[in-house]
């Protein structure tokens, strides 16, 4: 029975595997910050679009400049 060959010592592995580790582990949180940071960027456009809209498909009311406030007061 032939035992396997091995091109690289176990520690030499686990050194590699936990870095390739810590690397995907960092790369997740950056990530995430990105995703949050898209996302908070997401609802503000949608606000912006949501306020663009409503000004958009309103129609302009007309001034009506006959009509006067009259202010009623106690003298």
């Amino acid at each position: 029975m032939t035992e396997p060959v091995e091109k690289v010592s176990q520690e030499e592995m686990q050194s590699q595997f936990q870095q390739r580790y810590t690397a995907l582990l960092d790369e997740n949180k950056k990530l995430s910050a990105k995703i949050k940071e898209n996302e908070i960027t997401a609802l503000k456009l949608q606000g912006a679009l949501e306020t663009l809209d409503y000004f958009i498909e309103k129609p302009e009311e007309p001034e009506d400049t006959d009509v006067t406030d009259e202010l009623v007061t106690g003298g």
